[in-house]
């Protein structure tokens, strides 16, 4: 862990006692681990120089939650303490942070589409949000859509579920086009679609929650400033702060704003570990090649964090934020899943990435366990971040 913060070019880089190792440590046959030294984050972001950070201020987005009449009706999502499963890995305290009803939409990405376009709402209503989805994205933009009197164009992989193209067309009126077998060539046809229609419909605006070269980084901005009301939350819900936190990432724009919110409020008092499915390791990789890069892999179980490029805000937040990078195999994810439901928490693979992450390293062999720190006395936080498909 860094003793102390020091300033870059956009916001606080974390810095002088950060080892200068490079390499990435294999933990078992099914996982790696990258600490994420000095040397490691600074190439990264040096390459990353023109890319904003993600933003730790949730001020705005808990000021329009409040004013939310769903939000009101559902509340804060809890904070669970599962001092069974803290025996089972053998630590302290294990705190989940529940978030498979938020909004009553069933995941936290409930915060973040639904929180730009409801910033949209006053000074441009009635816009055709369009954008491609691996899920949840895709929910959180039809709700939006359809609370403030705009209209959505949902682009979806032929991988995602027929169930969940029904919901986004009968339960929010949102429009679905299915293209691309992955979740990157849904969102280059969804691109294609605003780009084609620009000259004859300013209205149309490509919402995604992702962030690359050539796309406006306004709307992913503004989607991961509405993630950060999930960690205002923890904080204020758990009673000190975690030795460890465990966020699972997709392209990475919920671990990025957590790990935002969380070094500008706990600083170095919590490690921070991102999950990545073995076969979408877009941010690992990228880290250790120094600069982005599209990960290769098959199919995964954990079909929300199924992204093999990674968010460059994302990407640059976690070079400066996080202190490990680490993957699970697809057995894993699915372990998670029973493991979580074993506790009284159903959820999907994807939901229980980081239950998934804690598990693989709790049981590794003792000095594997030395290597992020985890002892008898920690206390680890995860997300739970979504509720099964029904």
């Amino acid at each position: 862990m860094m003793q102390s913060i020091a300033k870059c070019h956009h916001g606080l880089m974390r810095s002088s006692t950060r080892r200068s190792s490079t390499q990435c440590r294999l933990l078992s046959s099914s996982m790696q681990v990258l600490e994420n030294t000095e040397a490691v984050a600074q190439k990264v972001l040096a390459s990353l120089s023109s890319i904003p950070c993600p933003s730790d201020d949730a001020t705005k987005p808990a000021f329009l939650l409040r004013q939310c009449p769903v939000a009101n009706q559902h509340g804060p999502t809890p904070l669970a303490c599962a001092p069974d499963l803290a025996r089972q890995f053998q630590v302290a305290q294990l705190y989940i942070k529940d978030e498979r009803n938020r909004l009553g939409m069933g995941s936290f990405k409930a915060l973040g589409a639904a929180y730009a376009i409801a910033s949209d709402a006053s000074k441009a209503p009635g816009r055709t949000y369009v954008t491609a989805s691996a899920g949840n994205h895709g929910l959180s933009v039809a709700a939006g859509a359809k609370a403030f009197g705009a209209k959505a164009i949902i682009y979806l992989a032929e991988s995602v579920a027929p169930s969940f193209a029904t919901r986004l067309e009968q339960q929010f009126g949102a429009t679905v086009i299915r293209e691309g077998t992955t979740y990157e060539e849904s969102m280059q046809a969804a691109e294609h679609a605003v780009s084609q229609n620009m000259n004859h419909d300013q209205s149309m605006v490509l919402l995604s929650d992702s962030s690359w070269l050539g796309y406006s980084f306004h709307y992913p901005l503004r989607v991961m400033e509405g993630y950060l009301v999930l960690m205002h939350e923890a904080v204020q819900q758990i009673p000190q702060p975690p030795t460890h936190l465990f966020l699972q990432a997709g392209v990475g724009g919920m671990a990025a704003a957590c790990a935002a919110y969380a070094r500008k409020v706990w600083g170095d008092k919590t490690r921070i570990i991102v999950v990545e499915p073995q076969e979408a390791p877009a941010l690992l990789e990228s880290m250790v090649a120094g600069k982005p890069v599209i990960a290769k892999g098959d199919l995964s179980c954990m079909g929300r964090l199924d992204c093999k490029e990674p968010s460059l805000i994302a990407l640059k937040g976690l070079a400066r934020d996080a202190d490990y990078f680490i993957t699970i195999s697809e057995q894993s994810g699915q372990d998670g899943v029973e493991c979580a439901e074993t506790a009284g928490y159903k959820t999907t693979p994807s939901g229980a990435a980081g239950l998934a992450g804690v598990m693989e390293v709790t049981t590794a062999q003792q000095n594997q366990r030395n290597t992020l720190g985890l002892t008898a006395e920690s206390r680890v936080m995860i997300v739970l971040t979504e509720a099964p498909v029904s």
